[in-house]
């Protein structure tokens, strides 16, 4: 398995248990469409009536921050995949409710341990 690899799967796992961790149901991972892949669907119950809301999570992993953050990788271009990917996948389940996408950005130091991880919400506002 190519290092890169071995780097998104070791981030996926650890924005997943993160989310599950701080109250969010997991509902896919890797699901793929024909534009590209969504990393986490997953359902947040929210507000006082604790209405349900899908949040479609980008996970962005990098050893390092010498040759920039994971923030930095998510352009306009993937911004527009995870936001074509998100109406596709509401369109196939028939999803009418609120839905947001965020970002989980994790750094590793060079043993694979968290030197970082901030989970950015609503990244596409609008």
């Amino acid at each position: 398995m190519a290092e890169h690899n071995k780097v998104g799967q070791i981030g996926e796992q650890l924005a997943r248990e993160y989310l599950e961790e701080n109250g969010y149901k997991i509902l896919e991972q890797n699901y793929k469409t024909k534009y590209a892949e969504i990393d986490l669907v997953a359902e947040k119950a929210e507000g006082f009536l604790g209405k349900k809301k899908l949040v479609f999570v980008e996970v962005r992993t990098k050893v390092g921050e010498n040759f920039g953050s994971p923030e930095d990788t998510i352009n306009k271009q993937k911004l527009w995949k995870v936001l074509q990917n998100s109406k596709s996948y509401m369109a196939f389940k028939k999803w009418t409710g609120a839905a947001r996408i965020d970002a989980v950005c994790i750094v590793l130091k060079s043993d694979f341990s968290v030197s970082r991880l901030t989970h950015h919400e609503n990244i596409i506002a609008g």
